[in-house]
This record gives C-alpha cells, structure tokens and sequence, in this order.
C-alpha cells in the first residue's frame, strides 16, 4: 500500500531529535498510552485517522465508514481533540472527561477501530503550536493513507480549531524535521473533511458520499452507548419526550439519528447516483458524505473511490 523511508532514515530521525532536543529547539513527543497502538507495518491495508473536537464529533461523523473500513481490516483511529469536561448539563470536570473516554472507547470496540482522547479542556483548544506538532505527530505515528476532520466554517470554536490544526497539518506531516521525533509520512496522505450545513464563505460539496446502509444498526449502537450525550439532548430538548423508560429514550434517540444520516443520502442524491449508478444510488437509505481538501494529496475520482472500496467491482 505505501513505500516506507529506509529503515536507516526512520532509525536516525529519533536520534537527531534527541540531539536537536539538547537545544531546546524541539520538544519531547507527548507518551503514548495502549488506545494509541500503532498497526503493523506493511500489512496492504489502508490506515485512516479522524480528527473530532469531541468525544462523539467522529463517531456521528464517520462511524459509519469507519466500521466498513474495519470490517475489511483496514486500521482506523478515532482522535478527540479535547477531552468533553463541560459538555454535558448537570456534571463537568475530571468525572465527565473519564465518563466520555469510557464511552467513546465502548463505541470504538463495537465500531472495530480504536479511539484516543487528548487531555485539552473541552471549549479550550487553541490552534498554537504545540498542539499543530500534536495533530502532525499522530499523523506520522499512523502513517495515515485518509485524514478526515471538520471544515473551518462551523458555530463551535473546538470544530473550528480542530479543522485548522488538521490543515495545519497536511503540509507539516511532510516536513521531516517539523517534528523529528517521529518520522515523516512517505506520502501526503489525503485528507477530507466532513459534512455540514454552514454555508458561509462556502458551503459542502461532496467529493464522495458512503451508503452505510449495512452498517447503520451497528452505527446507532455505538452512538447509543455514549449516555452522556443522549442525557444532554434530552436535557437542552434535542428530542421531545421523557427519557423514561430507557428503552423508549433509546427508540428515539435511533429514530431521530436514522433521520439525520436519510437527509444526508437525500441531500446528495445525486452524487451516490453517479458513484453507485443510479439504480442503487436510488435504493441508499443512508450515507456519510466527504469533501477533499485542497493541502493535502490530490486523487483523482477514481483514485479517491479506490479509497473507500465499498463500491464492488
């Protein structure tokens, strides 16, 4: 799938980080704990890593894809860029933060992918510099094929930032002595972003819509199990009834996400016409949408469909 650097450069590059770090010109890379391992190396497989602000942001985003991905034993990763402390109505702090990781760690083992969780205040991320030689180190450490992550346009500031970095990125992780601790990617991975509705400067245009018919069951299940946020739309009237009992909350919370990811498949009708033709473009319930990002490597619609093998032959 990817052609590495010589094994000589990779095993020098920690070393010239070691030297160029006694004098105060780098800093270490941040330890590295189990939910961060890496895959192996040279095994045909493609290696995704998705940038959310949120504990959820990925999972509503990309789960859908993402489970396909995995099922074919492609190795995805899911990173949250801050931790969600205050993103809940009746609890905050070092409690919700573990809460949420705890979720989004149930959600990655029925997904089939792994999740890390960055220790950043949920509503604090900053696009500085520290955390722009994070996002490229976890980059390089996956040795990503697809970054996906959201567009800059958007009403939080964590989304915002997080698409920043994520741009920030796509030239950095190229840079071999950017962050000489860990080694370059040998290619300019692809990066894409997801959809949204905001329309100024410029709205989404999909590059590739997903069915994920065959895996929406599995997709609801891992938004189900991250109660905390079902709690807080049912809290803030994101959904209309009583929360008990669970068993009802649960059938509106499905019904209600069932919905959001038909309007995406209706939205963009068109293109899952043109990608699947348009007998089964017609008869896709559900689907994730993408857009391609201009900073990093630039596929062609037949090399970008080769990304997301879904489409048979």
């Amino acid at each position: 799938m990817r052609k590495h650097i010589p094994a000589l450069t990779r095993n020098a590059l920690p070393l010239l980080a070691v030297i160029v770090g006694l004098s105060g010109l780098v800093t270490a890379a941040e330890p590295r704990g189990p939910e961060s391992a890496l895959p192996p190396a040279d095994d045909g497989k493609l290696r995704i890593i998705a940038f959310g602000a949120h504990p959820d942001d990925c999972e509503i985003r990309a789960g859908g894809v993402a489970a396909m991905w995995a099922a074919q034993g492609h190795h995805v990763k899911f990173v949250s860029t801050t931790n969600g402390d205050i993103g809940h109505p009746n609890m905050a702090g070092g409690p919700l933060a573990k809460r949420r990781t705890a979720e989004v760690q149930e959600a990655a083992k029925i997904l089939g992918i792994v999740s890390e969780v960055l220790d950043i205040h949920d509503g604090e991320l900053m696009p500085t510099l520290e955390n722009r030689r994070t996002i490229t180190r976890l980059i390089r450490d996956w040795q990503a094929d697809i970054v996906l992550g959201p567009r800059t346009n958007d009403y939080h500031p964590d989304h915002r930032y997080t698409g920043i970095l994520v741009q920030d990125a796509a030239f950095m992780v190229t840079v071999p002595f950017f962050t000489p601790d860990v080694p370059p990617v040998n290619k300019n991975p692809v990066f894409l972003y997801y959809s949204d509705r905001f329309q100024k400067p410029n709205p989404f245009k999909p590059d590739i819509v997903i069915a994920i018919d065959d895996v929406i069951d599995r997709k609801l299940d891992a938004l189900l199990v991250m109660e905390s946020q079902v709690e807080g739309l049912w809290a803030t009237g994101g959904f209309e009834g009583i929360m008990t009992p669970k068993s009802k909350a649960d059938k509106v919370v499905r019904e209600n996400r069932q919905r959001r990811f038909a309007a995406t498949a209706d939205n963009y009708r068109e293109k899952l016409t043109e990608l699947y033709g348009s007998r089964e473009g017609k008869r896709v319930k559900y689907a994730e949408a993408f857009e391609l990002c201009e900073y990093g490597s630039q596929p062609t619609p037949a090399e970008l469909k080769a990304l997301f093998p879904f489409f048979g032959k």
